[in-house]
């Protein structure tokens, strides 16, 4: 496995350590540089890769709008010398975002989070034994291993996905597209606000389903799962 990458900054040194710390990666190759922004995104538009470092301040075109501007979008790391990067960065689904003068064991741990949702992407569901849910939270590429999933709540625009150990993880998805990502005979929404791993349930009684620690009601859209659960 290569992973065929593109780096975009106005920053000469910037650049250069981004070469130095690809260099040190055997499945990292570099194929371009640029230090003009809509060079790079021409280069883009013409030449298919699977990940793109590029600044988020440019003076032609923020790195946010050049891969807004994408129609087919590589795996993005942003890299940036603001602590407040913008907001809207989040919706572009972003591996990570790399702090400059960026340290080379942080950019390390970048690279691995690409490596893996690289292969979670590529692998079939056969070659797929590791089962995951990749999310976006706090501006970075999050994985979640599913049977740590306690139960799942929207709020609003948001999901907070409530993990074992009292942890949560909070990212921006309707409850709907997070559903579509979990297996269908793992998981089960039973009220517009809440989805379940159905192995995780101890009982369903009037209308209530209670899991470890916590009871959640069953709206009457899906009292047919509670009937079928009772069943078996």
């Amino acid at each position: 496995m290569a992973l065929k990458c593109v780096a975009i900054d106005d920053e000469p040194l910037a650049l250069e350590l981004i070469r130095n710390y690809v260099s040190r990666f055997p499945v990292l190759q570099l194929l371009q540089t640029f230090e003009d922004a809509v060079s790079g995104a021409e280069y883009l538009r013409n030449n298919p890769i699977d990940l793109l470092f590029v600044d988020i301040n440019m003076p032609d075109i923020t790195g946010i709008d050049l891969v807004r501007s994408l129609v087919s979008k590589p795996m993005v790391i942003f890299t940036t010398a603001y602590k407040n990067f913008a907001f809207e960065g989040f919706e572009l689904e972003a591996i990570d975002y790399l702090l400059k003068p960026i340290d080379v064991k942080r950019f390390g741990k970048a690279i691995e989070k690409a490596i893996d949702y690289y292969r979670y992407k590529t692998a079939t569901a056969a070659e797929s034994k590791d089962e995951s849910l990749y999310v976006h939270s706090e501006y970075r590429m999050v994985k979640i291993n599913m049977k740590d999933i306690e139960y799942i709540e929207s709020m609003e625009d948001y999901i907070k996905i409530h993990l074992q150990f009292d942890k949560t993880i909070l990212t921006l998805m309707p409850l709907k597209k997070v559903l579509e990502k979990l297996p269908e005979d793992k998981f089960q929404r039973i009220h517009r606000s809440y989805i379940i791993p159905v192995n995780k349930i101890i009982s369903i009684q009037n209308r209530k389903v209670k899991l470890p620690g916590i009871e959640l009601p069953i709206s009457d859209s899906y009292v047919d799962f509670a009937r079928r659960w009772m069943k078996m």
